[in-house]
Formats: C-alpha cells, sequence, structure tokens
C-alpha cells in the first residue's frame, strides 16, 4: 500500500530534488501551494503525512499549522525550513505568544524574547512532528521522513471512493467496474481518483498534469489524452462519464437517481 503525502509550499524550487527523492522511494506525493487547498484535499481521502514549507501562497506556514491542528491532531506533520537557526522575525498572524513560546512570557521580555525563538522550536510548539530543513543531507532527510511515519502509523479501515459503478480503493489502490476488478497502472489510478474527487467540474490538462504527474512534470500535456484514451478502453460502459471539454480538458458527469 503506498504511502500518500501532501507537500503543501509558497515556492516548490527548493524542493525539488527531496520531492523527486520521495517519488523515486514509492511514496505518492501531491503538491499544493495554498492551505485551502490543503484542507480540500484532507476532506477527500485520507493522507499519511502533510510537508509544509516555511511559508504557503496564502498564510505562513506556522499559521497553517495552527489551523490544521485545530483540526486534526493525529496527521503527522513536518516542516522544511530554510535555516534551523533563523529567527522568527514577528508573531504571524492568528497566533500569539503564549501558543509558541516554551514558556509564559510577558512585559518588556516578550518583546525581546521574540527575537530569540527559532522558527523550529515555533513549529514544535504548534504540533510539528519534525523539522527538517532543505540543505541538509537528502538521505538523512528521507530517514527521518520514514522515522516520522513508521511511528505515527495505525491502522485504518479501507477507504472506498464510488459513484455510480465505478468504485476505487484508496487503500488497496485496486478499481473496481461494476464489482468486477480491472488492472490499472499507478498514474491511470491516481487519474481516476482525481476525476471522482471533482464531479461535474472541468478539469484542464495543465491541472491534471500537477495533480497526477507533480509540479515538476515537463512533458507535453497530451499525455493525460492518452491516459485518458487507455483508461477509457480499460472501463468499458463506465466511460460515458468521462466527457472531453473541447480545447480544455476533460469533466467527470456521473449519473444522478
Amino acid at each position: 500500500m503506498k504511502t500518500n503525502i501532501i507537500f503543501a509550499s509558497k515556492d516548490f524550487s527548493r524542493a525539488s530534488l527531496l520531492l523527486e527523492l520521495l517519488s523515486r522511494q514509492g511514496y505518492s506525493v501531491l503538491t499544493a501551494h495554498k492551505s485551502r487547498e490543503v484542507m480540500g484535499m484532507l476532506t477527500q481521502r485520507s493522507f499519511d503525512l502533510v510537508i509544509i514549507g516555511q511559508n504557503l501562497a496564502d498564510e505562513e506556514g506556522l499559521t497553517f499549522l495552527k489551523n490544521l491542528r485545530s483540526k486534526n491532531k493525529t496527521i503527522p506533520v513536518i516542516a522544511v525550513l530554510e535555516s534551523p537557526d533563523t529567527y522568527l522575525e514577528h508573531i504571524p498572524s492568528g497566533i500569539s505568544k503564549e501558543n509558541i513560546f516554551p514558556h509564559r512570557v510577558t512585559g518588556r521580555s516578550a518583546s525581546s524574547a521574540s527575537q530569540k525563538i527559532t522558527y523550529k522550536l515555533a513549529f514544535f510548539q504548534l504540533g510539528a512532528d519534525e523539522c527538517l530543513t532543505y540543505n541538509q543531507d537528502l538521505q538523512e532527510t528521507i530517514a527521518r521522513v520514514r522515522a516520522v511515519i513508521r511511528r505515527t502509523a495505525n491502522t485504518q479501515p479501507d477507504e472506498v471512493l464510488k459513484m455510480n459503478e465505478i468504485e476505487i480503493n484508496m487503500s488497496s489502490y485496486t478499481v473496481r467496474i461494476a464489482k468486477k476488478e480491472i488492472t490499472v497502472t499507478a498514474k491511470e489510478f491516481d487519474l481516476i481518483y482525481v476525476f471522482l474527487s471533482s464531479p461535474n467540474r472541468v478539469l484542464s490538462r495543465p491541472y491534471l498534469i500537477e495533480r497526477v504527474w507533480g509540479y515538476n512534470y515537463f512533458g507535453s500535456p497530451r499525455t493525460v489524452d492518452v491516459h485518458v484514451r487507455r483508461l477509457r478502453a480499460k472501463i468499458g460502459k463506465a466511460a460515458k462519464y468521462f466527457h472531453t471539454v473541447p480545447c480544455v480538458g476533460y469533466k467527470f458527469v456521473p449519473e444522478t437517481k
């Protein structure tokens, strides 16, 4: 069973090698730029780990972590920082001093203390399970990711997404059409998951590329057409739910009773 990871950051340029290595290690990694994207993904399916950068596109990483922990206290979170010794320059929006200082600090000392707490300590105080940096050894980074997943792993019931006669099991990575299991590739599985989790929504080729192949894919967007064509051939009559939107992409339209 694959380990599913969300990697959320404002900018993935520094994380490109880490993302590539995670993929090579067999992890299924989806990327997100904004906190609302992450929260939406977490409501759609189960994930084993969330990795966050120091900042997301719509808010600071610390603010996002605080909000995430208020809704989900169990999912493991790893923060990836620019440097382990960078000090907090200000208290992020929505966070009080009491949230991030190890001991209650008031008065004049609070102002000076705000310059003495590192991002690393602040992330730990807000509930991160591990803090890594972009410049540390990549093999050590992967080892630490494995360690977090190993110590936080628990037994989850199979998660099934079903629409009409199409049923996918996110735990066993299997697809059933009218209760009959069919063989699909990993990319075909991810593709059908994206369609089923976004019914009646037009999905552009670039969007599908990012969700299924990852942000650092530089091949032709037409690879989407190839995979959709193969998928349609495999699922038989259920292919009627997958509509082509000319010049844009595709749309999954399930039948409603």
